[in-house]
């Protein structure tokens, strides 16, 4: 009469029982280390050959779903120990549902995106002065060339009255009455924009 074959998990955990002498480990290893030592041995190439598949080659993706397939087969090992024949049908069933689980739950959450441009947006002081400096482009764009070259001349690159009327080629008292009306029309100008300050 034949002798009835023994479980997997019974020949990990039994030195005695047809083991290869290649899972054997040293008398200080548990019979846990033992177990999980013979699963990886028997289970782990082949698995990941197959979960590379499901993940369209992510090796990274694959192992972790290959360890996660082992550990589960490690905590229901007193399950699997009265099983007849080979646990890779369960270990293959075991590791598709969590490559399923993983794409649904990325499904259910939304997407993650890179917190780099939020790094590089300029400060609130940096946006407020450029809206700033956009208001007052579109005003001055509002006045007229003469208004608008005095006041670059003086406010803008800083020279005299006097330097400005020799640039400009005008009088001096025109640079001034210039610059007098530009800035009137330039506040009413901002005020319409709602620039108050």
């Amino acid at each position: 009469m034949a002798r009835p074959r023994r479980s997997w998990v019974t020949r990990a955990i039994d030195p005695g029982v047809g083991v290869r002498k290649d899972a054997l480990v040293a008398d200080r290893t548990t019979p846990d280390e033992e177990l999980m030592r013979a699963l990886y041995d028997e289970h782990a190439g082949p698995l990941l050959a197959f979960v590379l598949r499901l993940v369209a080659g992510d090796r990274h993706r694959a192992e972790d779903v290959v360890q996660e397939t082992l550990v589960r087969a490690w905590r229901n090992a007193d399950q699997l120990q009265r099983a007849t024949g080979s646990i890779r049908p369960w270990l293959v069933t075991v590791a598709r549902r969590i490559v399923i689980d993983g794409h649904r739950s990325r499904k259910a959450r939304p997407q993650e995106v890179d917190a780099t441009p939020l790094e590089t947006m300029p400060a609130a002081d940096v946006i407020d002065r450029a809206l700033r400096l956009m208001t007052i482009s579109e005003a001055l764009s509002d006045l007229s060339q003469a208004h608008r070259e005095a006041l670059v001349e003086t406010y803008f690159k800083e020279r005299t009255v006097n330097e400005a009327a020799e640039v400009l080629r005008v009088p001096a008292g025109t640079v001034r009455s210039r610059v007098f009306y530009a800035l009137r029309s330039l506040r009413l100008s901002l005020e319409e924009r709602g620039v108050t300050e």
